[in-house]
């Protein structure tokens, strides 16, 4: 378990699930990690369990929709490693859920920003310094509602969609030169977001878990095992790809 030895690895939304568990995937096969987020106290958390496992750890706050946290961010964590070989976009927000028409234009916008914008930003700066090591990998969060329409879902859905259509068009314009672009795309996982989408009750969870012909939600580890590959050398012939990771809900 040690793939990544020797090698940075730079991850937004660290704070918690998906991220979280990324992470400490990442520290557990030896890469050092910058934790990037608003959440520091999550952050100091998700550092503290790479810590206590003896991996390296330092965090960052990031507000991924502001230029200048994003190039500190990435700036950080090559001052403190000395060079960024990995990244995984993750940050990522949901919106409230109801017809289009009914959608604030405020919180279309919020959604677009943490989503796509935050993608577009990351990876802006972190592609000169993978250049400058002779490659790397990079992995944006998109998601099942990036492959399908969801019902009620419009900016979401759309935001997601755009993080492909961005992973894809930038993993052209690198693929010859080194850096490896490709996307993950979640489908519900047992996460604070699916907490918040559900209600938090009984009823959302089960309206939730009827949508996945598996017959549970998806474990935040098993999204960060897909990460991982799509950043190791099995994966060096992925270029562009959307990883569904959904139990099936994209396809039933």
């Amino acid at each position: 378990m040690t793939q990544f030895a020797g090698k940075t690895a730079f991850v937004t939304g660290a704070a918690n699930g998906i991220g979280r568990a990324t992470a400490v995937a990442f520290a557990r096969e030896k890469a050092a990690v910058v934790l990037a987020d608003i959440n520091e106290r999550g952050n100091e958390e998700t550092a503290r369990l790479i810590r206590d496992s003896g991996g390296r750890a330092v965090t960052v706050h990031c507000d991924v929709r502001e230029e200048d946290d994003v190039r500190a961010a990435v700036r950080r964590a090559v001052e403190e490693f000395g060079r960024l070989d990995i990244a995984f976009n993750n940050a990522g927000r949901e919106t409230s859920l109801g017809p289009l028409d009914a959608l604030n234009v405020d919180d279309f916008n919020g959604v677009m920003d943490v989503n796509v914008k935050s993608a577009f930003l990351c990876m802006k700066y972190e592609i000169p310094h993978m250049l400058e090591n002779g490659g790397g990998a990079i992995v944006n969060t998109s998601s099942g509602a990036g492959v399908i329409g969801i019902k009620n879902q419009a900016a979401y859905s759309a935001a997601k969609h755009a993080v492909i259509g961005l992973t894809r068009s930038a993993a052209l314009d690198y693929a010859d030169r080194g850096v490896r672009i490709n996307a993950v795309c979640p489908g519900i996982i047992a996460t604070d977001m699916m907490q918040r989408v559900s209600g938090g009750t009984a009823e959302g969870r089960a309206e939730m878990l009827a949508e996945e012909p598996i017959g549970r939600f998806g474990r935040p580890e098993e999204i960060a095992s897909a990460v991982l590959w799509l950043c190791s050398d099995s994966a060096g012939f992925a270029i562009g790809h959307a990883l569904v990771m959904d139990g099936g809900h994209t396809i039933h």
